[in-house]
């Protein structure tokens, strides 16, 4: 009898499936790149910097339509508009895994890095937001702390199939798994279009838990400054997440660490961004996410300033990756949970859409600007830059967290 139930669209599968999405996802989409990027390169025979400014354009093309996918999902819900995305990432990783020049190929990333708006965290929260209304927090952190594996699980994986498969043979393999694992896990358990208001859903859903009043959400001018408040930190913060997803072993050789000390410290990052998100998941809910996120966001410049004290010994590089991954696995969960206390779910994908569109344009130019700063000033200054970016975006939550309270 709980077996129906269990099954239902938006049910109590939905976490588990998109997890399971979400790992392969990101695993396949996102970080099997840093691993084939070097056979890729090799391959073509082009410079490092064509490859990258491949991914680049894909990420500002990711930008500029993540507004419509947001959009797309408040009209049509998230079960079409994933279920679309799968499919079309599945075809993306197929295309790219037969490009042959350096227009076939920027096209094909352009392509693949556009669908990832309608299949990452950004959409799978609004899943959740449309299943769940105004108590779609915890949801949240839960999914975050499955997709927290998958550059854990993905790393490992995509350097082990080299040595079967070429970097051709690994992304078709990774489209195939996006058309026959995500895309059905899409289809079948996420909600359909919404016909009602969010709110009015989570209340149905939910009657027994008190929900949070409509007048709490922010309205007007205040609105309007929270949001660029929220949208100024996550695209701080994305900079320096993403310039370090690219440079961190450089970073840290640069300090003096040996290269198997380097990637043991940078292999703690995963682990720490899911002990942080399993502690906010357990002991977090009665602290607002506005909170969450301030403090959380100090992590990251802390942990900076760490390295730049005593980068050259371990013991403090590895307080630093400590530092920094729990800070990323928090901002993962407050990127969803903070826009659901400030505007609530109402429209919660055009907002989703919206905050995302400046973070992904800042983010596909951190590789190339961090790589610039290490060559012309250094990793006492690149470092400096770091701590500067993710010090405005804590501060940015902080003001944010502190109009919230007046």
């Amino acid at each position: 009898m709980a077996s129906p139930r269990f099954a239902r669209p938006g049910g109590p599968s939905l976490i588990p499936a998109l997890g399971v999405t979400q790992v392969f996802g990101y695993g396949t989409l996102f970080y099997a790149f840093t691993v084939l990027a070097p056979r890729m390169t090799a391959d073509f025979g082009w410079a490092p910097e064509w490859t990258f400014g491949g991914f680049a354009v894909g990420l500002l093309l990711g930008g500029a339509v993540a507004p419509v996918t947001g959009s797309l999902i408040d009209r049509y819900g998230t079960r079409l508009v994933m279920t679309t995305g799968s499919g079309l990432a599945g075809l993306s990783l197929f295309v790219l895994a037969e490009a042959r020049g350096i227009v076939s190929y920027t096209l094909a990333m352009a392509a693949l890095q556009a669908v990832t708006t309608a299949v990452f965290y950004d959409a799978a929260f609004a899943a959740l937001t449309q299943a769940r209304g105004s108590q779609a927090r915890r949801a949240i952190s839960q999914l975050t702390l499955i997709g927290g594996f998958a550059s854990t699980l993905f790393w490992p994986l995509t350097s082990s199939l080299l040595a079967f498969l070429d970097w051709r043979g690994v992304y078709r393999l990774y489209g195939l798994s996006q058309i026959l694992f995500c895309l059905p896990l899409h289809l079948v358990f996420l909600p359909g279009r919404v016909k009602r208001p969010v709110a009015a859903e989570a209340g149905a859903v939910a009657p027994s838990v008190a929900q949070e009043p409509e007048t709490a959400y922010l309205t007007g001018d205040i609105r309007r400054r929270a949001f660029l408040l929220l949208a100024l930190a996550l695209s701080l913060q994305g900079f320096v997440v993403s310039a370090m997803a690219v440079h961190m072993l450089a970073l840290l050789q640069g300090f003096g660490l040996g290269a198997a000390v380097a990637v043991g410290i940078g292999a703690m990052l995963g682990p720490s961004q899911v002990a942080g998100r399993l502690t906010e998941m357990l002991f977090g809910r009665g602290v607002a996410p506005v909170t969450t996120a301030w403090v959380s966001a100090w992590l990251m410049p802390f942990g900076l300033v760490l390295l730049l004290i005593g980068g050259s010994l371990p013991a403090v590089a590895g307080l630093f990756a400590i530092a920094f991954g729990i800070s990323m696995g928090l901002s993962s969960i407050v990127r969803g949970t903070v826009p659901l206390q400030l505007f609530g779910p109402v429209g919660f994908g055009a907002t989703m859409g919206k905050l995302a569109a400046p973070g992904l344009v800042i983010k596909a130019a951190a590789p190339l600007v961090f790589a610039i700063a290490l060559e012309r000033g250094g990793v006492m200054l690149s470092t400096l830059l770091l701590i500067a970016f993710s010090a405005f975006a804590a501060g940015a939550l902080m003001l944010l967290a502190r109009g919230r309270s007046v």
